[in-house]
């Protein structure tokens, strides 16, 4: 899996974060390291579509926040990979 807006997504279900530790989380769950033009670029994207947002902080890092519109995002397209991942193994097993 290496789609940026997913892994960030995924990454900021399990709490608010800054650029580096989303870095830090993805390559711990997902083996896939994002470059800093990548994340950064998704991290703009996905705030414009209203699926992020950045939270106050007192440190110079700037930490981002799930929205519940990011959350039904990241819902219905896991539920659609998980359907297309129960249907290769199921068919694996007759190959």
């Amino acid at each position: 899996m290496s789609d940026p807006t997913l892994l960030v997504l995924s990454s900021l279900a399990d709490g608010d974060k800054h650029g580096y530790a989303m870095m830090e989380d993805i390559q711990s769950f997902a083996s896939t390291r994002l470059g800093p033009g990548t994340l950064y670029g998704a991290i703009t994207r996905l705030e414009k579509q209203g699926w992020i947002r950045p939270v106050e902080s007192d440190d110079r890092r700037q930490p981002y926040r799930l929205t519940a519109a990011g959350r039904r995002y990241l819902e219905e397209e896991l539920a659609s990979l998980n359907r297309i991942v129960k249907t290769g193994l199921g068919r694996l097993k007759h190959a």
